[in-house]
């Protein structure tokens, strides 16, 4: 039976080219970029190569990206680096977040709340999208970051990210924004946008996982969250993933390379599923969780009433469609999404969300096929109860 592969935004398959680039390198070449004879050299000049690629893709300065081993230790630098520094210099430990982020950050701010540091948690309105107002009432005198997802990862709600970095920078305070999300699904351009930190991943974007990477802009300084060594220009200790970093180098090329005609074809995969179910079950059986218009392109999240989530998701498994409940990091144990929740929605939506996630490989006949099944399922055991 074929596999019809419906949760990228989970992980994604490594695109041919990443495989090919990082079996090459790994076939010719196993340095440590810190060695000093020849072989160390040429190791250094890969890891420098990939870092000019990625800047390039992103117009940042190369020294402003440091690798990491994906999104989540990229959120918890950017977390416990910037409260650290500004901590011990200032005394200054509060920090503002929302109520939907990833728990890479969600769960950091966790742990900095028991080391003594205040955290407020934003609101999120029934789109999942903060608000400019609250946000800027949230901050203090003694705010030292703003942490706030562009996309998000559960509902693909995109948020004012402009706003509240202007806002922030208007206020002299640190903005981290997770895009892990948005890397290859919105234009990032960092020599324009008011960032001071942002975490990004390899796996979204078809390339290898346990890597990623943290921007680190010029004007910001923040305290190292490992240490060993002088890796990174002294931010992230631990000998580099080469190969790796290859491979995310090469990901990060094509995810960008013709980004509209993409997120064109993502938008009508997206669209094209949710338009036809409701065309199909009627418009009060599948109701969209995120926003009407502001949305990553390759996330749907929907809720097909009357259906509970884990029901749907075992019978698409066995019709050979992999979709998921929410968030990678606590699928497995399909518990109510945090973020449907912090969105107020009602009871038989909050258990009958399922997401779907579009990416490489994915064809305009997988989604109709994924509909004709959902279909089938959805009134099969609608008839049952």
């Amino acid at each position: 039976m074929s596999y019809i592969y419906l949760d990228h935004a989970a992980t994604t398959p490594m695109h041919p080219a990443v495989v090919e680039e990082m079996t090459r390198y790994m076939q010719g070449h196993f340095g440590n970029a810190s060695s000093v004879h020849r072989i160390g050299r040429e190791t250094k000049q890969y890891l420098n190569q990939a870092r000019d690629r990625i800047a390039a893709r992103l117009r940042c300065h190369p020294n402003e990206l440091v690798f990491t081993a994906g999104g989540t230790e990229s959120d918890n630098m950017a977390l416990f680096g910037a409260v650290s520094y500004e901590r011990d210099r200032t005394g200054k430990k509060h920090i503002i977040t929302s109520q939907i982020e990833h728990h890479a950050v969600l769960h950091a701010c966790e742990q900095l709340e028991r080391m003594g540091v205040e955290v407020t948690y934003v609101p999120v309105d029934t789109s999942g999208r903060v608000r400019l107002e609250d946000i800027e009432a949230a901050i203090r005198p003694d705010t030292v970051l703003i942490s706030i997802m562009y996309g998000n990862n559960e509902v693909g709600t995109l948020q004012p990210i402009r706003e509240i970095g202007e806002l922030a920078r208007s206020k002299g305070i640190r903005f981290h924004v997770d895009a892990v999300q948005a890397l290859g699904a919105c234009p990032l351009d960092l020599s324009e946008l008011p960032v001071d930190l942002m975490s990004l991943s390899s796996h979204k974007i078809n390339g290898p996982q346990g890597v990623g990477a943290l921007y680190i802009s010029r004007r910001t300084t923040i305290d190292p969250l490992l240490f060993g060594g002088s890796q990174e220009r002294k931010r992230r200790s631990g000998t580099e993933n080469i190969a790796g970093i290859l491979g995310f180098a090469k990901a990060v090329e094509l995810a960008t390379d013709a980004l509209d005609d993409k997120i064109q074809f993502a938008s009508h995969l997206r669209n094209t599923m949710f338009d036809q179910l409701q065309a199909q079950l009627g418009a009060q059986h599948v109701v969209l969780n995120g926003h009407v218009s502001e949305h990553l392109p390759h996330i749907l999240n929907i809720s097909l009433i009357g259906v509970s989530t884990e029901t749907m998701l075992m019978n698409l498994d066995m019709e050979g469609i992999a979709a998921a409940s929410g968030s990678a990091c606590t699928s497995g144990s399909l518990e109510i999404s945090h973020v449907l929740q912090a969105m107020h929605l009602p009871e038989e939506v909050l258990r009958s969300a399922v997401r779907f996630s579009f990416g490489l490989g994915n064809t305009i006949e997988d989604v109709e096929e994924t509909i004709a099944k959902i279909a089938t399922i959805y009134t099969r055991l609608r008839n049952r109860s």
